[in-house]
């Protein structure tokens, strides 16, 4: 795999709406669209920044083929789909018990 192809990022809706609730829980919680901003944006760009589908670990909790990042406290689970593709599949609040993640 050649470092420098561009990886092409899909995001599933279960994902999409899990970065919009933690969006909505951030600035719910500390009354700052700024922080909640700063978050979303953190989980979007580390997601862009992807130099190669295998760069993540693979999920300790799911296995192969399930890869995952960490952005702050969350958890971003994806899934290789080729050479330059990913699709993100969720975005887990890591202080939640990771069982629940099967359970999705």
């Amino acid at each position: 795999m050649l470092p420098d192809k561009k990886i092409e990022v899909n995001w599933s809706r279960q994902a999409k709406g899990d970065l919009k609730n933690i969006f909505e829980r951030i600035k719910g919680k500390t009354k700052s669209i700024e922080s909640a901003t700063n978050v979303r944006t953190d989980i979007i760009e580390t997601s862009k920044n992807i130099n190669f589908v295998e760069q993540y670990q693979v999920d300790e909790f799911l296995g192969e083929p399930f890869r995952r990042m960490v952005v702050r406290h969350f958890k971003i689970i994806y899934k290789i789909q080729s050479d330059t593709e990913i699709r993100i599949l969720q975005i887990f609040d890591s202080y939640q018990h990771p069982k629940r993640l099967r359970k999705k």
